[in-house]
């Protein structure tokens, strides 16, 4: 691959950032190794994602990555965006953490799981905090969906991009999941993500 390279972009949420590193042939789609939610400050997300992506700022993404750029403004404007075609880089990551992106990226916009059915579904039910941790180190949220992961409680759980959970709850109310007005941390409505672990698919959605 390329040097890394990063963008700016305004959402509905804020100033995100993308970094992408492309690849030696433009027949092959460039991966996306960050993806930078908004931080309290246009400057601080700017330094998050050069700081993440060690990667230089271009001035113009190229069409692949405007392309998921306009999915993702789409996506927290409402209109919800399947991102599974999206090529992505944890290659950062170890085996156990790159299993757990596998795994959440099946789960559809407007559902949830618990940390435990992710778990579940991996075939180790005892490694529940060890999939939180993985999610917390999540190179690229929204594409790899670690915000529709929660606590068993009902709880939104961690979440480590500026605002906690309450940017958590609000990237969940744009798919629909929804939360309680009296604790911004407690989901309600259609969110958990019915049947087995093993029906994450977006054909089972419904």
């Amino acid at each position: 691959m390329k040097q890394a390279a990063y963008c700016l972009f305004e959402t509905p949420l804020g100033t995100c950032g993308i970094a992408w590193k492309e690849r030696e042939t433009s027949r092959i789609p460039p991966a996306v190794t960050f993806l930078q939610l908004p931080e309290a400050t246009r400057r601080l997300t700017e330094a998050g994602i050069e700081g993440r992506s060690g990667g230089r700022e271009a001035r113009v993404p190229p069409p692949r990555i405007a392309g998921i750029i306009g999915k993702i403004r789409k996506h927290l404007r409402g209109d919800a965006q399947d991102f599974l075609d999206i090529v992505v880089d944890t290659d950062g990551a170890g085996p156990f953490a790159r299993q757990v992106y596998e795994a959440v990226r099946n789960v559809p916009a407007g559902r949830t799981v618990t940390y435990g059915e992710i778990a579940a579904v991996m075939n180790r039910p005892t490694a529940a905090r060890a999939v939180g941790r993985a999610l917390g180190r999540n190179p690229v949220p929204l594409i790899i969906p670690c915000h529709r992961v929660v606590a068993a409680s009902g709880k939104a759980g961690g979440f480590s991009a500026h605002g906690g959970a309450a940017t958590k709850a609000r990237m969940l109310a744009i798919e629909g999941a929804g939360w309680n007005d009296a604790d911004p941390v407690k989901l309600r409505g259609p969110a958990p993500c019915p049947g087995p672990p093993a029906l994450f698919s977006p054909g089972n959605s419904g």
